[in-house]
């Protein structure tokens, strides 16, 4: 069916059909209710090009990603951020622009982008402590939405984050209280803002119960499989191993407990294990119970908000940036126990 066939079906103008559709203003709410209904009852997608042409915008977002294999957009958490976000985008008729660009290219995309008109708005992904992009956005006037935050950056920006901080002490905490005392951070890159608000609420945790913090426990780098596997190793071939590890990534946590099995050792009983779970639809912290003791926040869930956030901005660009902070649930697994006496100061 097609808009004008739509129309007639409905008693209604075409124009009037499209406005309701588009969410101008002037429709009432009764005529606007009554144009979806039957717009979804008879399987009606208005054409995007078209409704770019009446709208005057490109009915599309864009997401530019570095290739840089050192870059945390490698992580497979990406495509479930992307899947939710395309799920807001094609429920509201936008498409999306995914740009790969070789590293150092990104301004000169977002430029592009923004000079061809190609996009109607932007998702910045990865944000840095003093993030650039966000003044240089400001600066060449497109909506975009940070899924994260630059804590460095004061003036106003939208984004949506985590609470990091706040549920990598809980993490801690939860450790502590179990009697562990030496307790290691598998951390993800911490030039990226998530991974320095993570050790602020590790150490936080620690400074609270007057306990040091130990350098030599405190791991940094890209989230791979092969990282966690590798820092267990050497951490418990150290003098006074850790009893316990707080670990970024599910992906990051697979290696530390295939680090921790080989040495025969098992989890929850011998080494206790807590990890960050972006709740990835494709890679589940076990079925009937989960493996992991997590700190749980869908990913998928923050690419529909952050898109819908970005829309809003784009239909009303007069209203103050909005900011969302998503709060992470701790869920306990097979994966932590109390501290073995025999491994405890």
């Amino acid at each position: 069916m097609n808009l004008r066939e739509l129309a007639q079906n409905l008693g209604l103008s075409q124009t009037t059909v499209s406005r309701a559709l588009n969410g101008y203003p002037e429709v009432n709410e009764a005529t606007r209710a009554r144009v979806v209904q039957a717009a979804e009852q008879h399987n009606y997608r208005p054409n995007t090009r078209a409704k770019g042409l009446a709208t005057g915008r490109a009915m599309a977002i864009g997401h530019v990603i570095p290739m840089s294999k050192q870059h945390e957009m490698v992580n497979p958490v990406f495509g479930d951020f992307i899947a939710g976000a395309g799920e807001t985008y094609s429920r509201n008729g936008y498409d999306m622009v995914l740009s790969l660009v070789e590293d150092g290219q990104e301004e000169k995309t977002y430029r592009d982008l923004r000079g061809k008109g190609a996009v109607d708005g932007l998702i910045v992904h990865g944000p840095k402590s003093g993030d650039a992009r966000i003044a240089m956005l400001d600066d060449l006037g497109v909506p975009f939405v940070v899924h994260g935050r630059a804590s460095a950056v004061t003036t106003p920006y939208a984004w949506l984050d985590v609470n990091n901080r706040k549920a990598f002490r809980r993490a801690t905490d939860f450790l502590l209280d179990l009697g562990h005392r030496r307790i290691a951070l598998i951390n993800g890159l911490e030039e990226l803002d998530f991974a320095s608000r993570r050790r602020a609420g590790y150490e936080e945790a620690l400074t609270a119960r007057d306990l040091p913090l130990t350098p030599a426990y405190m791991r940094s780098e890209e989230m791979t499989e092969r990282y966690g596997y590798d820092s267990v190793c050497d951490l418990l071939d150290s003098d006074a191993a850790p009893t316990a590890f707080l670990v970024s990534s599910m992906i990051t946590a697979i290696g530390v407990r295939r680090a921790i099995e080989e040495r025969g050792l098992r989890m929850g009983r011998d080494i206790s294990v807590i990890t960050h779970d972006d709740a990835l639809s494709y890679f589940k912290n076990g079925e009937d119970a989960p493996i992991f003791t997590a700190t749980c926040s869908s990913v998928r869930e923050a690419g529909r908000q952050a898109a819908q956030m970005l829309l809003e901005r784009i239909a009303k660009p007069h209203l103050p940036p909005p900011n969302r902070l998503l709060e992470a649930q701790l869920v306990v697994g097979g994966s932590t126990g109390p501290a073995p006496t025999s491994r405890t100061d």
